[in-house]
């Protein structure tokens, strides 16, 4: 299947009219027919149900163009950057990024690397779901931002130190808390104190500590999301990560009081040597140097 007869198989099932379709893409009503019918034999099911006025999506044709849509989106994508490679660049260098904090010094790292990798293309690309890590090892990627704990299983990632990530109670700006330095467990007592969305498991051991010593009510939250907006309409206080802060002053984020912390690295390919990967790793180790101002 091509680009062209993605084009027409989509553009029917936008307007659902042979005659329109084949004004909108510039062709014969009878060359639409061909290409439908050509895909519809190359993929061995109908796409549309010709049986009454105009034309209709089967179900399996409805479900088909949900795909081919994206699949037409990532040819584009493919396409645009191929373009830009062959244009201007020797190279490309891909990073994944799921913290959010990551996003405060990045902007300088990218300047900085662009001045002095002007053949290198730098891909950023910002994954929160746990695919981010399956496709790195795939080789999709080549420096990942990650936890420590995440990559040390694998022989074949080096990880390079960034920086700890403390754990801190989100709160509002009016929060009776809010006029404290540190949190300690017994601060905590009488409170809704929101927990789940995925919690890194050095955070859950620290969390399950309060639980258990401190006289709070606990409430299940499926994400970062949601909790920040419980935490906004004043229905409790959630702990998080220093690497989940957007710096965007919107919440008070005060240190908890405890040992814990989780170790943030880059992490990048075993056998990758490319003076662009080290430049960005050294970019990046020397943006976070000195940050104890900051909420990580």
């Amino acid at each position: 299947m091509n680009l062209k007869q993605i084009n027409c198989a989509l553009e029917l099932a936008s307007c659902l009219n042979y005659r329109r379709a084949a004004e909108n893409l510039f062709m014969s009503q009878p060359a639409l027919s061909y290409q439908i019918q050509s895909i519809e034999d190359e993929i061995g099911f109908l796409i549309f149900d010709r049986s009454g006025k105009g034309s209709a999506l089967t179900p399996a044709g409805a479900q088909f163009c949900l795909s081919l849509r994206k699949i037409k989106d990532d040819l584009k994508s493919a396409i645009e950057k191929g373009k830009n490679m062959s244009s201007k660049y020797s190279e490309a260098l891909n990073i994944c990024i799921p913290m959010r904090s990551c996003i405060y010094f990045l902007p300088q790292i990218i300047k900085d690397f662009e001045k002095e990798m002007t053949n290198v293309a730098l891909n950023i690309k910002f994954i929160y779901d746990e695919s981010r890590l399956d496709l790195f090892l795939k080789g999709d990627y080549d420096i990942l931002f990650a936890r420590k704990n995440e990559l040390s299983r694998f022989h074949n990632i080096k990880t390079i130190h960034i920086y700890d990530s403390h754990f801190y109670i989100i709160m509002s700006k009016t929060d009776p808390l809010a006029k404290l330095d540190i949190i300690k467990s017994s601060d905590l007592n009488g409170r809704t104190f929101m927990i789940g969305g995925g919690s890194p498991p050095e955070m859950i051991a620290v969390q399950n500590r309060i639980i258990a010593n401190a006289n709070v009510t606990t409430l299940n939250c499926p994400d970062h999301e949601t909790a920040l907006l419980n935490v906004a309409s004043d229905k409790g206080i959630v702990m998080t990560p220093g690497f989940t802060n957007n710096h965007n002053g919107e919440f008070l984020w005060i240190p908890y009081d405890c040992p814990e912390y989780i170790d943030c690295v880059l992490g990048y390919h075993k056998d990758d040597e490319k003076e662009s990967t080290k430049y960005f790793i050294e970019l990046t180790q020397k943006a976070y140097e000195n940050i104890k101002w900051m909420a990580l």
